[in-house]
């Protein structure tokens, strides 16, 4: 797909902006309880996306992989689920369990994804 890696890196600075300003909200209230969000919204919506982009300007044999747009989507599917589930076991809404659940496995399905765009065009 053309262009994947700027997708990546767009989408990776959302995330990362969202990420500080719950970071600047919580400091401002000195209410830590969403620091693991926090830290998900960095890891899986800005370390990854960003690494993401960053192989495929490298290789842009794996750029062009016809798995590359199913990898942003499925990824970026993960990131929110994973994300909002997290906020909403740390506020105190364990019923919606099943979103950390699926939101993590799909991340794990995205990762997977580019596994294999890695083992096979790198």
């Amino acid at each position: 797909m053309a262009n994947i890696d700027r997708w990546f890196l767009r989408i990776a600075v959302i995330y990362t902006l969202v990420a500080m300003i719950l970071g600047i909200t919580m400091g401002m209230r000195e209410d830590f309880t969403q620091a693991p969000t926090h830290a998900h919204l960095n890891l899986v919506g800005w370390v990854s996306m960003a690494l993401y982009a960053l192989v495929y300007r490298q290789y842009p044999a794996a750029a062009q992989s016809r798995l590359a747009m199913l990898h942003f989507w499925v990824a970026n599917i993960g990131a929110v689920l994973l994300t909002v589930g997290v906020y909403t076991q740390m506020a105190g809404m364990p019923s919606l369990v099943f979103i950390v659940i699926s939101g993590s496995f799909i991340t794990i399905f995205g990762m997977l994804i580019f596994a294999v765009i890695v083992y096979s065009k790198v």
